[in-house]
């Protein structure tokens, strides 16, 4: 059994109030702010690795980004992948979730024959949850999307996806897409040695010739998603601040509080 997790690196959350957008592109400038691996890919890895544990399958991570993505692949290769992609190429550049999914799904015929691929929910800097169903389909393979417990039947996988009033179970055939949820497993935590082994071991870089596309294809070029403008919206009510003696503060905030629940005619 193959299995690929498809993972990617995002602004740490705690910057990400520093994160300046280009003028002219729309897109994010990273420069000056710390990456991570996006939190809801953790729970991917985890989930894949815990398969491999399970069945002895083999799992690969792989991700698209500058050549500093290779950090989280590190980190994926630290909590147990046996390998690891970076998809880097100046023509990847500012791909929006169409161009994005087009060329995973390009690198993923490269790796060849697969079972499964995991994906997380949605990553923290877009949470659109598009890449993954859309790379299923430029796979032409099934996919569940927030699922938050797996099991193998015979030689399909039945998934359980968490809806707005309740549950289903999904059974289909392999090759499958599952992007999973927050609360599916406890993502472990890499020990120090087997952080020191993932940085020694070799982390293959691909770019847009070697998975075979055409240059015109990929990265922003190929992205029908434009931004045309961000801003940050007006503020048009501001809050009221209470100051005084706090037995005279609750009396009055009593008093605002009555006003709004009084009915008015």
């Amino acid at each position: 059994m193959r299995i690929v997790v498809c993972v990617k690196q995002v602004p740490n959350i705690e910057e990400m109030k520093n994160v300046k957008t280009d003028p002219k592109t729309g897109t994010l400038m990273r420069e000056g702010v710390s990456s991570i691996l996006n939190p809801f890919d953790e729970f991917a890895v985890e989930e894949a690795i815990q398969w491999k544990e399970k069945l002895g399958a083999e799992v690969i991570a792989i991700t698209m980004g500058p050549p500093q993505a290779e950090d989280v692949l590190i980190k994926c290769l630290s909590m147990g992948t046996d390998g690891a992609i970076l998809l880097s190429d100046v023509d990847f550049a500012g791909a929006d979730t169409v161009a994005t999914s087009f060329t995973l799904a390009a690198a993923i015929r490269k790796i060849g024959k697969f079972d499964m691929i995991f994906c997380g929910q949605q990553a923290i800097d877009g949470d659109t949850a598009q890449v993954g169903p859309m790379l299923a389909e430029n796979l032409r393979i099934p996919h569940v999307t927030y699922v938050n417990q797996v099991e193998l039947v015979d030689k399909s996988v039945k998934a359980k996806r968490e809806v707005e009033d309740g549950y289903e179970v999904i059974q289909c055939k392999t090759p499958v897409l599952l992007s999973v949820i927050k609360g599916i497993n406890v993502p472990r935590v890499p020990s120090f040695s087997s952080l020191s082994e993932a940085m020694e071991k070799d982390i293959p870089t691909w770019n847009a010739r070697n998975i075979g596309v055409d240059r015109n294809l990929v990265g922003l070029q190929a992205s029908p998603t434009i931004v045309k403008k961000v801003w940050t919206p007006e503020i048009k009510r501001k809050g009221k601040e209470l100051t005084g003696d706090p037995s005279a503060l609750a009396q009055q905030l009593a008093e605002i509080l009555l006003n709004l629940c009084s009915p008015r005619y």
